[in-house]
């Protein structure tokens, strides 16, 4: 469970964030939505603990985010940021096991083993444990990475997953490949925060949305309720044709202007 209450950040004079209310529960994946300079990566590091809160705002299962050890901190929650570039090129396997780190001070157990063996069978990856980081295509780069993350907190029933921007510059398949994932992760029981800018991947993954902008909270609830042509001309300024297929079961949208 993440809860934020009344939460606002600024740089020098510049307000970023302004009385940010929201939550995220166990068992949903929740997608944050809004245009370029709204606030989203930035709220993502006040959530995760990268930038400090100036206020005790924000919570994470009932307990104030200060109110964590950094250890503590790293055996609840992982954070898959948008930086993912690797100056050295170390083998999958290797980067794998950096997610056990938090586990373990010099070697890994078995367990730890057996766990960095699962996220690798899990994300598809097992067959090129062995290859170097730097020879991978993006795609594969970034199941690499969200292995890493996973196998910080596989074990942990009541887990926080925060991914930033997760599909930027992924082909469609794995877009839907790295998404799935998240909701299975979210099915799990964890508590699933992803940052995303494609509106019909947010409406088809997300069980909530929050709409970011200028700092605020604009609109926050199911996908059904918040992906309608009036919310995405409030949001984006541009005119959409929202379906609403019982098939597939979530609302798409098309720009029309």
């Amino acid at each position: 469970m993440i809860e934020v209450k009344n939460l606002s950040y600024q740089i020098g004079n510049k307000p970023i964030l302004r009385h940010i209310d929201m939550q995220a529960r166990p068992g949903e994946l929740l997608a944050m939505i809004g245009p370029n300079g709204a606030g989203k990566s930035t709220l993502m590091k006040l959530l995760c603990g990268e930038v400090k809160s100036p206020q005790d705002s924000i919570s994470l299962h009932g307990k104030t985010l200060s109110g964590y050890k950094s250890k503590e901190l790293a055996l609840m929650r992982a954070v898959l940021t948008q930086a993912n570039e690797v100056s050295v090129d170390f083998s999958v396997q290797e980067l794998v096991t950096m997610g056990r780190y938090p586990h373990f001070e010099v070697n890994p157990s078995m367990t730890d083993l057996e766990i960095i063996e699962a996220v690798l069978e899990e994300m598809g990856i097992q067959h090129f444990k062995d290859r170097s980081y730097h020879s991978l295509s993006g795609g594969e780069k970034q199941r690499v990475q969200l292995a890493r993350v996973l196998a910080q907190i596989y074990e942990r029933p009541d887990a926080i997953l925060f991914l930033d921007e997760p599909i930027n510059g992924l082909d469609i398949q794995y877009q839907q490949i790295i998404l799935e994932k998240a909701k299975k992760m979210a099915a799990k029981g964890w508590t699933v925060l992803c940052v995303l800018h494609d509106i019909n991947f947010a409406s088809k993954y997300a069980d909530k949305i929050l709409i970011l902008k200028a700092g605020e909270v604009a609109n926050f609830g199911t996908p059904t309720e918040i992906i309608t042509a009036e919310n995405m001309l409030k949001t984006y300024n541009i005119r959409t044709k929202v379906w609403q297929d019982p098939e597939i079961g979530y609302p798409f949208i098309v720009p029309t202007s």
